[in-house]
């Protein structure tokens, strides 16, 4: 099976915005709720528009793959795999894998997948099991 490719101008420009108010997040956000939780928000709604951004994929199929890869880095966390891999002190690595489990990100990721699912429902009129 082959996932076929295309590439869309809207789902990268997207891509890019929402890269941008992470990086800001990042580097300006020091409190208890944007930078944890609104960062991990818009992180799954980042990953899914990059991904549509190349590939002509359902938009339901390609949120719950998001989702379960998202769920799969945290998972990966709470068994704290960066040190497994020795990649303790890799500012790269910790920065994209992340270094501590918490429940509540999960909720974080699945709300974030619920605003795509949304997005593309009602406000994109798309349909969710169809491409695009």
């Amino acid at each position: 099976m082959t996932i076929p490719l295309k590439f869309k101008i809207n789902y990268f420009l997207v891509t890019i915005l929402i890269f941008g108010i992470e990086i800001l997040i990042a580097l300006f956000a020091h409190d208890r709720i944007i930078r944890p939780y609104i960062g991990d928000l818009l992180v799954v709604i980042l990953l899914y528009c990059f991904v549509k951004s190349f590939a002509d994929t359902p938009v339901f199929a390609t949120a719950i793959l998001v989702l379960l890869f998202s769920y799969l880095v945290e998972i990966l966390q709470f068994f704290k795999i960066i040190n497994i891999l020795g990649l303790q002190n890799s500012a790269i690595a910790r920065i994209v894998m992340g270094t501590s489990f918490e429940w509540i990100d999960l909720i974080a990721y699945t709300v974030g997948i619920a605003i795509v699912l949304f997005v593309e429902k009602v406000v994109a009129g798309k349909i969710l099991y169809k491409k695009e």
